[in-house]
């Protein structure tokens, strides 16, 4: 398979996309940060009065089931962006933790067709109806992406993307992205993306961003995303390193290389094997 995952930031810093994102208070600094890094345009509209009307002037919409309390907003904007084609992202924030995100999730997936979900290995375990050991937000060892079960996690996020009909994407040590035909494994990052809030919100926003301005090719869209978060990751964690910094420098030095990232940059720390 033939792709220019560069090239979709490429389109991003061109076509600057608007992305409404529903999200919660805890990141939504952050995951605005990340779409203005990546060359996109974010708006944090989550009122039920307005969420679809703002809509129609975006290109993409982020939902972010840690903003729980607006799904009646999710669901407003995301019909109304079917109905417009607008691409949507979920990102079921602790799918499996408790009845009311069990019934959240399963009402957000009944009324509106999501164009990628991303979530860590115990949420998109949760959505495929698998028992998941999640505590919280974060993923439970037992559920975690290892080579020696990578095969078998490869198959659960194929078969969950050809149930619903989008792109699925497991964020852990190894990145897991299919469409339900192709899939692609992402070795990479930094293992103190785990050690600042919202790596993965700032994932799933930097994918709405992709597929705003490249809603035709959602596969590459969400493996570009997860790719090139990986590679910031990476900068950041070997500039951390090298001035003896904690996680909120390494938090702003991942949004930076965001920013700054070169192709030649990205092409030395492409890792990714994908799968027909």
């Amino acid at each position: 398979m033939s792709m220019d995952l560069y090239g979709i930031y490429e389109r991003t810093q061109r076509e600057n996309p608007g992305v409404q994102c529903i999200t919660n208070f805890v990141t939504v600094n952050d995951c605005a940060n990340i779409l203005l890094a990546a060359g996109a345009s974010p708006a944090m509209t989550m009122d039920i009065r307005e969420a679809a009307e703002a809509v129609r002037r975006m290109q993409a919409l982020v939902c972010n089931m840690g903003a729980i309390e607006y799904a009646d907003s999710m669901v407003s904007a995301g019909q109304e962006a079917n109905r417009l084609g607008i691409p949507v992202v979920l990102d079921p924030v602790a799918a499996g933790g408790t009845a009311l995100r069990r019934e959240t999730s399963e009402r957000l997936l009944r009324c509106v067709h999501f164009a990628a979900i991303r979530g860590n290995a115990s949420e998109i375990r949760a959505l495929a109806g698998q028992g998941s050991s999640g505590r919280g937000v974060d993923a439970g060892v037992k559920d975690g992406v290892t080579e020696d079960n990578l095969m078998a996690v490869q198959e659960l996020v194929r078969g969950l993307a050809r149930r619903l009909g989008c792109v699925v994407v497991l964020s852990g040590l190894i990145d897991v992205v299919s469409d339900g035909k192709a899939c692609a494994a992402v070795r990479g990052g930094a293992a103190t993306m785990a050690r600042i809030t919202g790596s993965g919100c700032m994932l799933s926003t930097l994918t709405g961003g992709f597929l705003g301005a490249a809603p035709d090719r959602p596969f590459e869209a969400a493996l570009a995303a997860v790719a090139i978060m990986d590679a910031a990751g990476e900068i950041a964690e070997e500039k951390r390193l090298k001035k003896g910094t904690g996680n909120a420098t390494f938090r702003t030095d991942m949004i930076d290389a965001i920013f700054t990232m070169t192709r030649e940059q990205f092409g030395r720390r492409e890792n990714i094997e994908v799968s027909e």
